[in-house]
């Protein structure tokens, strides 16, 4: 009876479990859909610079480029196609005009995703009140059964006395 108790409390949580996946799937495709919609191309850019800047790739690229173009304008017998000497003023310039671009980039990129983020802090929310509420209807639900069976055993307990008190009698 127990082992049965046990499977059927794991079942009733697996459903559960399933229902919360499906539900949050689905409001997931839902943002993600929002998001296709109304989403520019020029903020879809935004965010694919941003993922692309803030890579593992980005940095061994630029790394590798930086690297690149010290050797290239220091090196002896590179001397012929110099064109940024130490103290690489060029290069100062190139890195200026890509912070300069690339900040704004990040931070629109950021703000719009720290906007789907609180759009998605609403509906977690929504869905927890939901849910507080529901556990709460379920805890009155088995009060009012304590309740009940409280009463029924205090009746059942009077007809057992009243019973004891006839077969005395006879």
């Amino acid at each position: 009876m127990e082992k049965e108790n046990t499977k059927d409390l794991k079942d009733y949580a697996g459903r559960i479990q399933q229902l919360v996946e499906n539900f949050q799937s689905n409001i997931h495709e839902h943002l993600n859909e929002d998001y296709e919609k109304s989403t520019k191309w020029s903020d879809k850019l935004a965010d694919s610079v941003a993922e692309f800047v803030g890579s593992w790739k980005f940095i061994n690229i630029f790394v590798v480029f930086l690297v690149a173009w010290v050797i290239l304008n220091t090196l002896a017998i590179t001397k012929v196609i110099h064109f940024d000497e130490p103290p690489f003023i060029l290069l100062n310039l190139l890195l200026s005009f890509l912070a300069g671009f690339q900040a704004p980039i990040i931070m629109m990129s950021q703000n719009r995703q720290s906007a789907r983020d609180k759009q998605e802090a609403t509906i977690d929310f929504a869905i927890n009140y939901k849910a507080e509420q529901e556990i709460d209807d379920m805890q009155g639900h088995l009060h009012r059964l304590e309740a009940d069976f409280a009463e029924f055993r205090n009746e059942v307990k009077e007809d057992l006395t009243e019973i004891k008190k006839l077969l005395q009698g006879k």
